[in-house]
């Protein structure tokens, strides 16, 4: 199963604009794509120059093949995804990614 290149590419624009480029080398978003689901990371440099960089995961896209649609995961303290309730699944992956974005709901970007 794939997932949609047009809605891959959406992700990847929101994820390179959520930080300004010249504050990449403090912190930057990724998204991290696997067969059924896009985790959103925040990616940070390791604080002593030694090291791998740390990600640290901020929301999960799942992608549902059947209804073609997009649902919100939260993760929480024990790294645990859980659905988001408070945004209905859609088709419109953008309109997620707002949601992420702008809801101001701390459990994304608190």
């Amino acid at each position: 199963m794939a997932l949609p290149e047009t809605d891959l590419h959406r992700i990847d624009l929101w994820c390179r604009e959520q930080v300004p480029e010249r504050l990449w080398y403090q912190v930057r978003v990724e998204a991290d794509v696997s067969q059924r689901h896009v985790d959103i990371v925040e990616v940070r440099p390791p604080w002593d120059g030694i090291g791998d960089d740390t990600r640290f995961p901020i929301a999960r896209l799942r992608y549902t093949m059947a209804s073609g649609q997009w649902a919100i995961y939260w993760r929480d303290r024990h790294l645990k995804f859980h659905e988001y309730k408070r945004k209905r699944p859609t088709k419109n992956v953008q309109a997620l990614l707002d949601w992420i974005g702008d809801s101001g709901d701390p459990i994304f970007f608190g």
